[in-house]
């Protein structure tokens, strides 16, 4: 549990900071403070925590494939 937690947190942030490279160096505190009122497709204050956990579903999903075929191969 708490390798996932790190997993999802580390992507959280590479996701948060990739995107807005730009606003994270020249003004985060704004940044973060306009979050509420952000209009990323409809999901407002939540789209961060909703494109990471899409993103890390996928990676899931992979990750769990990759496990399941070296299974196979023991």
């Amino acid at each position: 549990m708490k390798k996932e937690l790190i997993i999802f947190i580390g992507l959280f942030l590479f996701l948060a900071i990739g995107m807005h490279f730009k606003e994270w160096t020249s003004h985060p505190v704004e940044h973060l403070m306009a979050l509420p009122h952000s209009g990323a497709y409809g999901l407002g204050a939540l789209h961060p925590l909703v494109f990471t956990a899409i993103l890390y579903l996928v990676i899931a999903l992979f990750r769990g494939i990759i496990r399941v075929f070296r299974r196979g191969n023991r």
